[in-house]
């Protein structure tokens, strides 16, 4: 039985555009299963529509709007906030209030970094600490959450709608399996987890839809097939130390330019990587070295030391149930696809990989440097407890409507579609004219496409 967050703070303040944004913050406890372990703070904001009346009355707990809960991409990610997002006009004018919740580990909840992890103990004392910040805890949070906000609800009024973008779907997916009672709806943006206990299969598939991305880069842009050929040699002359990064305490080496290809998967990725790649080739070309600019450019689309949650546990993130450990899937996977090694000497073109995460990571970013046998010891680790309830899913009865795209590059179209078959009542809204981004780059269709499913009737 998860016991209601204790709210510490509420704050509110008006943003133009006729909102009033509340910051949160809510204690709960680091382990829901062993209580006495200690607590975690969260933090999320709340956006509701503004509107001054004439005469100014007290809020009535059974007039409110119904919640529903955006849980970002991940994992390892913060939430924006409300009033950035382009589909918070949209939910408020269909009577939502809308809560951004930065998960556990992320943004303002207890944030996990290296500097951070360095407080808990020794490197097997925070690899246990990291154990309790996947789905099955995230969604024991908002239940914890969900009942603080609604305490003074009738109780007919005290469900709340959620909502996933990716391994925010994810997280919705594994609230369905073990708290359904507290879900009134859900809607899912490239979200359905495959249903698999184990990573390989995964990153297999993944692997052939990542390559398929770079064929379609280098038929856009045929020139870049020399230019990085040429890039990847410079990074390699010296090993993996000819460029150094931040200070030069980590170094740009060749997979971890290639790493760029993480951005094929989204509405413009293709062409910010060809600027990217064009930046370098000039540099190479008319001073014969990377300049300083250019080098903070790519580091700015690499997040991993700024969000090294995302790379100690996006691995396990698919493994469910004990017995399953990662061991570096992507690094072994990739054994299958040995195009995807960078070798400048080929005739072939030199491939981007995708959002994979690899060993040599531990040992070329700064924050991950020192975070590198924490890592060794996650991707060992074998007790993990189940994220989903397959025969829950089964059996369920809170509507579910998910956007699920055909050429989605970091989760696989063939198992989403598997994985919709198994959670009953699902309806999809499935399209070939969108990327995995679609919920922030192409917000208006695809928020139409799965509204639909919801609001219209049967033709």
């Amino acid at each position: 039985m998860i016991q209601a967050a204790k709210i510490l703070e509420q704050r509110s303040h008006l943003v133009p555009g006729k909102l009033r944004i509340t910051e949160h913050f809510f204690q709960v406890p680091r382990d829901y299963s062993n209580p006495a372990s200690g607590t975690i703070e969260l933090f999320a904001r709340s956006a509701r529509k503004f509107e001054r009346p004439a005469v100014e009355k007290p809020e009535d707990p059974k007039s409110q709007p119904p919640w529903i809960v955006y849980l970002q991409g991940g994992p390892g990610f913060q939430c924006g906030q409300p009033q950035d997002f382009r589909f918070t006009d949209n939910l408020l004018e269909k009577g939502y209030q809308v809560l951004c919740l930065d998960q556990r580990g992320t943004g303002l909840s207890t944030a996990i970094s290296e500097s951070s992890l360095q407080l808990r103990g020794m490197e097997d004392v925070q690899t246990n600490y990291l154990k309790s910040f996947r789905a099955d805890s995230i969604v024991k949070d908002c239940e914890a959450i969900r009942q603080a906000l609604t305490a003074e609800y009738p109780d007919d009024q005290k469900k709340w709608s959620i909502m996933g973008q990716s391994f925010g779907g994810f997280c919705c997916t594994t609230y369905l399996s073990f708290y359904p009672e507290g879900v009134k709806e859900a809607f899912i943006f490239g979200g359905l987890p495959p249903a698999r206990d184990g990573p390989d299969e995964v990153y297999e598939r993944l692997y052939r839809r990542v390559k398929e991305r770079n064929v379609q880069y280098y038929q856009k842009f045929p020139e870049d097939v020399e230019r990085v050929k040429k890039i990847v040699k410079f990074l390699g002359q010296n090993g993996d130390t000819t460029v150094r990064v931040q200070g030069g305490e980590g170094y740009l080496t060749a997979r971890r330019f290639l790493q760029l290809g993480l951005m094929f998967g989204g509405h413009g990725g293709i062409d910010t990587v060809h600027d990217l790649v064009l930046k370098a080739d000039t540099d190479l070309r008319q001073f014969g070295h990377l300049t300083h600019p250019t080098i903070t450019a790519i580091e700015a689309c690499q997040s991993f030391d700024s969000n090294v949650l995302y790379a100690l546990l996006h691995e396990p993130i698919y493994c469910s149930g004990p017995g399953q450990a990662s061991n570096w899937s992507a690094h072994r996977m990739m054994q299958k696809y040995p195009d995807f090694i960078p070798d400048p000497s080929r005739d072939a073109p030199i491939l981007f990989t995708g959002e994979m995460i690899y060993p040599f990571m531990f040992d070329c970013y700064p924050e991950l440097r020192k975070l590198k046998q924490v890592g060794e010891m996650l991707a060992s680790t074998s007790d993990w407890p189940k994220l989903y309830d397959w025969e829950q899913l089964a059996r369920n009865e809170v509507p579910v409507y998910a956007a699920v795209y055909y050429d989605d590059m970091y989760v696989d179209f063939d198992l989403s579609m598997e994985t919709a078959s198994k959670i009953k009542g699902c309806k999809t809204f499935v399209t070939n004219a969108m990327y995995h981004n679609a919920v922030r780059a192409k917000w208006h269709e695809v928020m139409a496409g799965v509204w639909a499913l919801r609001d219209d009737v049967i033709d």
